[in-house]
């Protein structure tokens, strides 16, 4: 499952942080900085996988929202570095404020293709 590789290299990436990556948000504890990978399609073709996934960066002011989902990209950038990861390439990036929440946040939407 590719979003289950992606979110165990964020951690490792992140592991220099206090910042982790996450599926979902936790119940019950509501970290102020974090990164949440959700996937949104995906598809076969000739047996090959691809997957959009949007990577969404909380953060406690609109700057570290947009700083951590810089750091984000660059990771995602080094991705195809992982034996399941052929293609990894930047959709879009842009202001994705949790009005529910009211949080700050930041969402990249990446192309995967992957093994």
């Amino acid at each position: 499952m590719i979003e289950k590789i992606i979110l165990d290299y964020l951690n490792t990436k992140l592991s220099q942080t206090q910042i982790k990556a996450y599926m979902e948000l936790p119940e019950g504890e509501d970290p102020v900085t974090c990164v949440v990978i959700e996937k949104t399609g995906s598809s076969e073709n000739n047996y090959l996988r691809s997957a959009t996934l949007a990577i969404q960066s909380y953060g406690t002011s609109l700057y570290e929202a947009a700083s951590l989902n810089e750091m984000v990209k660059t990771f995602m950038e080094e991705a195809v570095s992982l034996s399941d990861v052929s293609k990894c390439k930047l959709n879009t990036d842009y202001v994705f404020n949790d009005v529910t929440r009211k949080r700050y946040r930041y969402q990249a939407v990446f192309e995967i293709n992957h093994y």
